[in-house]
């Protein structure tokens, strides 16, 4: 089992930035990969980054490269996502997930997920 506790999450206005961090606790010794995972209010829940566990590998969907940045501390067992240039349209709830089965950082798709951190982004 692993238990994954997102944090870092608020307010700000667009152009702004945020850093959200995932902190895993429990067997983090099975993880693969974390990712992170947006949902917008009303709509699905989508794959943004993923970063490999050991290897620090990092993959991230087209409307997120240049602006956010995923990167762990594997001591620390904790994963972040620097979002930077925040746009309304990044409004939504952020999950981080880990991959205990090995399935590769661009399926984004997890084991465990977490309860999610908000993030609202003003114009």
């Amino acid at each position: 089992q692993v238990q994954l506790v997102e944090s870092g999450g608020g307010s700000v206005q667009a152009g702004g930035s945020l850093r959200l961090s995932c902190a895993a606790t429990g067997h983090t010794n099975t993880i693969y990969g974390v990712g992170w995972l947006f949902q917008a209010p009303g709509k699905e829940r989508e794959h943004k980054a993923g970063i490999s566990w050991y290897g620090g590998y990092t993959y991230y969907v087209d409307s997120v490269k240049g602006r956010f940045t995923i990167s762990r501390d594997i001591l620390k067992n904790t994963v972040y996502l620097q979002m930077n240039s925040l746009q309304p349209e990044d409004t939504g709830v952020y999950f981080c997930g880990a991959d205990t089965t090995g399935r590769g950082i661009a399926r984004g798709e997890y084991d465990y997920l977490g309860q999610g951190t908000r993030v609202t982004v003003s114009s």
